[in-house]
């Protein structure tokens, strides 16, 4: 049987959530800072440590059968791979921001302009589907204070929280793309079995993360309404409890709607309600 390679990233902010994605989809391998390949133990598997930049390519070229990596470095190298999975981590996005002080008041402002960015090949397409021609000046890191050095106009960098640019004079502009972390192959190879599995093992993890299994307590007479709130995976299980004329009933609610339906759940009479994690969901 043939051993797939999946790159992660080594060292950056996707590696801890790619790890512990691994690990929960019942993975079992060491996490090697110092090497750059790690044997998965219970599944014909490799991991990859690679910098984030070369990941798409590995994938496009073969070299991996897989990869985890953010939206942005798969538009920004061009790498021609299938997004199988996005993940749900890793959401930021990549924007515009200018100093607080600049008189850039729209797009065609940045007509021009000097934007310096780690992102040249996205900012590009940005500006010709604009209309616009700026003078690029790619840096290859601490982009956020080329406009307090006096080196450009603008910048284009991933955004997540802001704190940075607020740190450094700047405000957010304009979105170029929002981007999280996907689970990428080689166009062709979606068939593959163990593909297919793994996807499945990452699939019934992220579910578990959507989810929290619910029990409560209810009186008969109340079923039917509670059922109407609590459809389940496919519907609640409905179990009879020791005193006369009481149910409880299992579930599962997606964490989007929690509260609510807790709320609505309490005003339908129910009562002992037990929220518990899921650890995974296989459909």
């Amino acid at each position: 049987m043939k051993t797939l390679k999946i790159a992660i990233q080594k060292s950056g902010r996707l590696n801890e959530k790619s790890v512990e994605l691994l690990k929960n989809c019942g993975l079992s391998f060491d996490n090697y800072k110092s090497s750059l390949i790690s044997p998965v133990s219970n599944f014909p598997l490799e991991i990859l440590f690679l910098r984030d930049d070369d990941i798409p390519e590995y994938v496009q070229d073969g070299i991996a059968d897989l990869g985890i990596v953010g939206e942005n470095v798969i538009s920004e190298t061009g790498a021609d791979v299938a997004y199988l999975q996005r993940l749900g981590f890793g959401k930021c996005s990549l924007k515009i921001a200018i100093p607080h002080t600049s008189t850039i008041r729209s797009i065609g402002d940045l007509n021009g302009k000097a934007i310096a960015t780690s992102y040249p090949v996205i900012l590009k397409r940005f500006l010709d589907e604009h209309k616009l021609k700026a003078d690029i000046r790619t840096i290859s890191g601490s982009v956020e204070i080329s406009p307090g050095l006096g080196m450009s106009d603008a910048i284009c960098d991933l955004v997540s929280t802001g704190g940075t640019l607020k740190s450094n004079g700047l405000q957010s502009f304009t979105d170029v793309m929002a981007s999280e972390a996907v689970l990428i192959g080689r166009k062709g190879d979606e068939d593959n079995l163990l593909i297919s599995e793994l996807i499945q093992r990452v699939q019934s993890v992220l579910r578990a993360r959507e989810t929290k299994y619910v029990v409560l307590n209810i009186e008969k007479k109340n079923l039917e309404r509670v059922k109407e709130l609590l459809p389940g995976i496919k519907s609640p299980t409905v179990v009879p409890l020791a005193e006369e004329g009481w149910i409880a009933i299992h579930t599962v609610i997606p964490e989007r709607d929690f509260w609510e339906k807790i709320s609505e759940l309490k005003a339908a009479g129910a009562e002992g309600i037990v929220v518990l994690p899921i650890e995974k969901i296989i459909l």
